[in-house]
């Protein structure tokens, strides 16, 4: 187990909500020893007492859930270096000794390839890893050229493209009830299931994140890798074993299988949207375009929805709908799995059966299976409500990614070729929106968001379900 860790981009906002509080309750847990050491390297002009202040100060703001005793040995660890990314003298000095070290960049994707390529001059210790936050580039492009980086700096299986949705117990539990339970099972087909949303709607804005959102927008901040992911595991077929050749091999089976949009499929089955000024919960929201640091001209997205189809036996037939939005009326982060209705209902009672729905909670955790039953009256149906609340993770999903990563387990971590394939997914969306096939609405911060498109819920034609490559005048 790796015991030494180097953080570049050691003064940001991730380091300081995410890596310093997961460090705290790896510590409250007894995963580090006293022997681990952290390296902290950014671009301030500070000494090693300015950082271990500035440590304290933020494990005290955003780790206050682990015990004091755990904040102190967090910040007691730490040294601090000032480096230029780029430059390979500044990496080599915070990389520097025989023991291998786990690299972790905390830092905007644009610099990625320069860090890698400043490591690579630089020299890394013998078993070392690298760690990158996503996005894994900022096109399909840039992802290949970044694989080809990694590759000549350290073996496949020591790079950890981190996902933080994956370490999530709750995002998991999809996986472990599907495949845990004979009941669901054999029910996991598009015979039984019609449509799967994935959803990732929150009540906040911006929150001082313009300098990265409005460079990147819903499509690629949320839906290009995180819900990607989740319908990765929603849809893929059961592995052999959970092990990082296994798990990855069929997270990479359905990327491969979705089927590419046409602009006609873009301009039908994608919405994109921005907030305007309104009232969320009891605060007023700007406009998104009124935030500060927010360039107008950019036309950056605040609502992404894409629908997607598998080009596979299981679920050939069933539409999967992610979405994700911000400032809207209420959060609602679930997977949504809805199963069609039941074919005939053979007596005459009272008000209708609705299709089944398994929903598992995201944020808060919990799973709910929505169904339908008798009520009160004899002569009435009414919908029922299964519900379970999840126990409280031991460690906070950051906690177990770099846990993961000091053991050198990356089965939870993206792989080269499965970066790839999501860029490849998401490529005809962003090159639709640029050229402005699918127009960008608006809607009002606290709303449910833009209107449904004046064509939603109409049966798309069936020769462009059948040939991709169909438009309009190709239907019939």
């Amino acid at each position: 187990m790796i015991d030494r860790l180097a953080v570049f981009g050691a003064t940001g906002d991730l380091t300081a909500r995410y890596l310093l509080p997961a460090l705290a309750a790896l510590r409250a847990a007894g995963h580090l020893h006293g022997g681990f050491r952290l390296t902290g390297a950014s671009r301030e002009d500070w000494d090693g007492d300015r950082y271990r202040a500035w440590v304290t100060e933020q494990l005290d703001r955003h780790g206050a859930f682990c015990p004091a005793d755990a904040r102190r040995a967090v910040a007691a660890s730490a040294h601090y270096r000032q480096a230029d990314v780029t430059d390979p003298a500044d990496v080599a000095a915070v990389v520097a000794g025989e023991d291998p070290v786990a690299v972790y960049l905390a830092l905007p994707p644009a610099l990625f390839p320069h860090m890698v390529t400043a490591l690579h001059d630089a020299g890394l210790p013998m078993g070392s890893r690298i760690v990158l936050e996503k996005p894994f580039g900022e096109d399909l492009a840039s992802a290949r050229e970044l694989n080809l980086l990694l590759a000549g700096l350290v073996p496949e299986q020591a790079v950890f493209r981190v996902d933080h949705f994956l370490a999530m117990t709750t995002v998991q539990n999809v996986l472990g009830s599907r495949l845990a339970n004979r009941v669901l099972e054999p029910l996991w087909n598009s015979t039984h299931i019609a449509e799967v949303e994935i959803v990732w709607d929150e009540t906040l804005a911006l929150e001082g994140r313009a300098g990265y959102y409005d460079g990147v927008g819903a499509l690629k901040d949320m839906v290009q890798n995180h819900l990607l992911q989740l319908l990765c595991l929603v849809a893929m077929e059961p592995p052999i074993t959970l092990g990082e050749r296994d798990l990855r091999d069929r997270k990479v089976d359905v990327l491969r299988s979705v089927r590419l949009l046409t602009d006609y499929d873009i301009a039908h089955r994608t919405r994109r949207a921005r907030y305007l000024s309104g009232r969320s919960g009891d605060h007023t929201v700007p406009a998104y375009v009124d935030e500060e640091g927010v360039n107008p001209r950019r036309h950056t997205e605040t609502f992404a929805e894409v629908e997607l189809e598998l080009d596979s036996w299981r679920w050939s037939g069933t539409t999967f709908r992610l979405r994700s939005g911000k400032a809207l009326g209420q959060d609602r982060k679930e997977v949504a799995v809805r199963f069609r209705s039941v074919p005939h209902l053979p007596f005459g009672h009272e008000g209708a059966a609705l299709p089944n729905v398994l929903r598992f909670g995201l944020e808060p955790e919990g799973m709910t299976l929505d169904m339908t039953g008798i009520g009160s009256r004899a002569q009435a149906l009414t919908p029922l409500s299964l519900t379970a609340r999840m126990e409280p993770p031991a460690l906070p999903a950051y906690g177990r990614l770099l846990l993961d990563v000091m053991r050198g387990d990356p089965a939870l971590s993206i792989r080269g070729d499965e970066a790839e394939q999501a860029w490849r997914v998401l490529t005809p969306v962003l090159d639709a929106w640029e050229r402005d096939l699918v127009p960008l609405q608006e809607y009002p911060a606290g709303s449910d968001g833009p209107p449904p498109r004046p064509h939603e819920g109409e049966q798309r034609p069936r020769s462009a379900l059948l040939h991709p490559e169909a438009t309009p005048d190709d239907a019939v």
